[in-house]
């Protein structure tokens, strides 16, 4: 057996041990004798120095013109597509989901990338006539300082990239605190950047737990902006860290998306949509589709297909080709849709397939869940309302679409919904009135393009988004300027009565 890679922090352009010496393993979730690597297990001295080093770092990387930044992104970029097949790789390794999907991770953080890199170009402002003679005045985006990014473990690559690049491209200098089971895919995003020629100090990366790691960086007082994905119970957390000392704070959270299957919907296309959105990447998704409302009149045929196409999934390590789904994160992950599987059957839910961990034979050292179908739910069960992130889909009957509209708001969380119908009149009233932040027709709650915001309402996000340009909005400061060369005082609104 070949030993496995040890992995320190990132900090000042090299690479450290904690300080403590201690480490953690991460091991593959579809294979736990399979050990990916060790990592340094950080506590708030590994913080201080990766926050010394952005901030030593950032004077030189601020006056850097953005569009040299943006060339050592695009370097980045192409780097990033030569080693794609490889990241993606590792990215199931230590994630578990498909290769298929860890592709697309990867190429998400290639899209970022480039992106951002040509954003070093468009960096626009306004400029506005003045209300005074002889006066010029514009507005410039300012990079908000050190950015502490702390990202979750179901888009190892993809979602760093959401926050590193557009916080890079505006001056801004990084720490990022990577999930603890997914650290390998940020360290080959940062050796990315490394090669690409990104200057010591302007990302720094600390491996490690939350409350060892995580929460030194979300308050320490250097930190100008906290940018966190993950649960809305830490996110509430994270904004209460951040709300004491003014700190921006940035939250993408959870999700309870809906599939609106109407009476007139294409149901090959639907099922399709379903089967997709509800077991794509395990369920491990925020934008997972684990809520199908469907029409009366179409709930029992849509159901017989559903679950058959759920039935025939096949289940294992993603590094096979032929899998269709792969494991769930960690046990403590498959514990807790054990556990709300119980709780829906407790509440009378339909348990119409799956229900079980899978822990024989191909299965026997990962953890791995069955695709499972609660059918008959009412819309207040909890297994309707709260997001179980895992394989776990409920099927709700209505009678109409303006039923389906209600049941599909009636969530505390507003990320993405979507439709099914051939009536263009439906699409358009659905598309209104569902108070997400993402809205598909005909497609399932996932699918999301780096050039148009990500994000959600209510208890999914506090008002930001990622990608697209909004993402600039959140790592930057606007700055309006005003320039008098008329040679004498004019004053705005008391000399224009």
């Amino acid at each position: 057996m070949t030993e496995s890679p040890a992995h320190g922090n990132f900090i000042g352009g090299r690479w450290l041990p904690a300080a403590s010496g201690r480490t953690t393993e991460n091991r593959n979730p579809a294979d736990q004798d399979e050990l990916i690597g060790t990592f340094a297990d950080s506590g708030a001295e590994d913080v201080e120095k990766a926050v010394a080093a952005a901030r030593e770092a950032f004077p030189r990387w601020r006056a850097l013109p953005a569009p040299k930044r943006g060339e050592i992104l695009y370097r980045a970029a192409e780097i990033l597509v030569k080693r794609k097949e490889e990241f993606s790789r590792d990215a199931t390794r230590e994630m578990g989901k498909v290769l298929a999907e860890t592709r697309g991770d990867v190429q998400e953080a290639i899209d970022m990338t480039y992106y951002m890199a040509g954003e070093g170009r468009r960096q626009f402002g306004q400029t506005t006539p003045s209300e005074m003679v002889a006066k010029f005045q514009m507005s410039i985006r300012m990079p908000v300082g050190i950015a502490g990014l702390i990202t979750p473990w179901n888009f190892p690559m993809a979602i760093p990239s959401w926050k590193m690049m557009p916080a890079l491209i505006l001056g801004n200098t990084v720490v990022i605190k990577p999930a603890p089971d997914t650290p390998l895919s940020t360290v080959n995003l940062i050796k990315a950047l490394e090669e690409a020629g990104l200057p010591p100090g302007v990302v720094n990366m600390v491996s490690g737990g939350g409350p060892e790691a995580g929460a030194p960086l979300m308050t320490h007082k250097d930190v100008g902006i906290v940018s966190f994905t993950g649960s809305t119970a830490t996110g509430r957390k994270v904004s209460e860290a951040c709300a004491s000392a003014f700190k921006h704070c940035h939250l993408e959270m959870g999700g309870k998306n809906v599939i609106m299957v109407m009476d007139d919907a294409d149901l090959d296309l639907a099922v399709d949509g379903a089967v997709w959105g509800g077991f794509g990447t395990t369920g491990q998704r925020c934008t997972a589709a684990s809520r199908v409302i469907l029409h009366k009149q179409v709930y029992r045929e849509f159901t017989d297909r559903f679950v058959s196409r759920a039935k025939a999934l096949k289940v294992g390590n993603g590094l096979d080709e032929s899998v269709q789904m792969g494991p769930v994160i960690n046990r403590p992950q498959l514990e807790k849709i054990e556990s709300y599987v119980q709780i829906a059957q407790d509440e009378g839910a339909k348990l119409v397939t799956g229900g079980h961990r899978l822990d024989k034979g191909p299965h026997a050292k990962g953890f791995f869940h069955e695709p499972t179908v609660f059918g008959d739910c009412d819309p207040k069960m909890r297994i309707s309302c709260e997001e179980v992130f895992g394989p776990v889909v409920s099927l709700i009957p209505v009678g109409s679409l303006d039923e389906a509209i209600a049941v599909g708001n009636a969530v505390d969380y507003g990320l993405s919904a979507a439709i099914y119908t051939r009536d263009i009149n439906k699409a358009f009233r659905a598309m209104r009135d569902m108070y997400t932040g993402i809205f598909y027709v005909n497609a399932p709650t996932i699918g999301a393009e780096t050039h148009l915001p990500f994000g959600g309402t209510k208890n999914t996000g506090n008002g930001h988004r990622e990608a697209c340009v909004q993402a600039l909005d959140v790592f930057s400061e606007w700055k309006s300027i005003y320039i008098d060369y008329s040679g004498t005082l004019q004053r705005a609104q008391i000399d224009n009565d």
